[in-house]
Parts: C-alpha cells; structure tokens; sequence
C-alpha cells in the first residue's frame, strides 16, 4: 500500500481524524487506568513522536504512538516487569522532572481494518525507528501485544513468545513483523497493563455473565481474566513481550 507517514507535529490537522481512524481494539483494554488517563497526553506533549499514516486518497490508515524515556536513570536499567503501564508512567514521570531520556519506547501500533493485510503494520514500524534515529536515540524498544495470543489464552505468555516457525522466526504475526524489522525478544512483562471493574461493567465490556468463579477466557483478552462473583469484581491482568530495536 502506497502510504504517506509523517508526524502529528508535521501535519497537526490529522489529530482529529487519527483519533476517529476505526480500530480492532477490545473494549475493556481502553479501561486500563494507565491507558485511560496518559494516552490522550502523548500527542500534546510528544507530537513528534506520534506517526500518521495516510493512503493515496488522504484517509488516515495507521497511527502509532511512541514516548521518549530515561532508561538508565537511577534505578532502572533493565526493562520492567510491569511493561506497558510502566514505561508510561516512566516517560510521563521525566517529563514532569525534566529527566533527559535516552531510549524511546513504541506504546501503539494500530492499522484500520480495512488497511490490514496489505503489509501496512512493517511500514509503520520502520518509520516509527528512523522517526526515532532521526532524533538521536540509538535505540528503541516495544512492550509488544502478541496479536495472536488471544486464540489460545490459556498458553503460557513465555512459551508462546519464543515459539517459532520452521524458517526461525516467530509463531506470532506482530512479534515476526518485529523481528523481521530487525527486533530481538528480550524477555515477558507479566504485569504489562491491568484492568479491573465490577462484573457489571465487565459484562457490558463484553456481553458475557461472567458467573463462574475463577479464570474465564474472554474474547480478545491474552490471558484469562479472573472473575469473583461472590465479591462482584474481575480482573484482568496482561502480559506483554518486551522487543528490543537497536538502530
């Protein structure tokens, strides 16, 4: 597909067509606290780091989201365990502290539906790390949503991500995509976004009872989600898989 992408500080008239651009995305994943009180941040105070993409005919067909953060600082060092929330509340943090970062970490990857399958997601990809070499960091890294691991939720999260193919590359559809953009799976992120609600609004999230006690699959969800009836609550608690992009 013959795409246009540039960043949001380039071209700030498509935020409002970026942010209605359809997506795939579980309902329940937006109830992510993390998610629901920073996303909406990143491209007031990163539009440089916010990529659109564009077809032939001008319709946004692909966003990604990206953050600058200090990995080395004080304390850190080594990717967290707590993955997605945790690089975010991480870049949000030095910012507030004026902390010079060193690393920029991809948050969001997503293609409308009607643009998938046409090799768009690698584009994307490939801009996101040139928009981040252009801008002097040497490296990037990606909690990664394993977007085939919601067919078998039951696999554990370490065993899926080092499977691979016959030709050596992964089993997962994203994961490949990463890799073959020159990504190296570094480790899991067990506790990479939580989502917890009552079973009332779990059930409106996803149209299911949610009356058994115990882990419950649930569509589009990696893992199960653990469900008390008795105490009326859920909760939801996803690994991710953290890739590593030297540039």
């Amino acid at each position: 597909m013959d795409l246009k992408i540039t960043s949001l500080a380039e071209r700030p008239e498509l935020t409002d067509p970026m942010w209605a651009m359809d997506d795939t995305w579980a309902e329940f994943v937006q109830y992510d606290p993390v998610a629901w009180s920073l996303m909406t941040r990143i491209p007031v105070e990163w539009p440089e780091h916010v990529l659109v993409a564009t077809d032939a005919g001008g319709k946004v067909v692909a966003r990604a989201f990206s953050v600058p953060f200090a990995l080395r600082a004080e304390g850190r060092g080594e990717l967290p365990g707590g993955g997605w929330d945790a690089v975010m509340l991480w870049a949000f943090s030095d910012l507030k502290r004026g902390r010079e970062p060193d690393t920029v970490s991809a948050i969001e990857i997503t293609v409308a539906p009607d643009a998938q399958g046409h090799g768009v997601s690698g584009q994307v990809l490939a801009a996101l790390r040139e928009n981040a070499r252009g801008r002097g960091f040497a490296e990037v890294v990606a909690p990664v949503r394993p977007n085939a691991k919601h067919l078998e939720p039951a696999t554990p999260i370490e065993e899926y991500a080092r499977r691979t193919r016959p030709d050596g590359l992964p089993h997962d559809p994203w994961l490949r995509v990463h890799v073959r953009a020159g990504g190296v799976i570094e480790k899991v992120a067990p506790a990479s976004m939580t989502v917890s609600g009552t079973l009332e609004r779990w059930r409106e999230w996803t149209g299911l009872p949610l009356d058994e006690e115990g882990l419950v699959e649930v569509p589009g969800a990696l893992v199960p989600v653990h469900c008390e009836p008795g105490r009326g609550y859920a909760v939801y608690v996803e690994p991710n898989v953290w890739v590593r992009h030297a540039l």
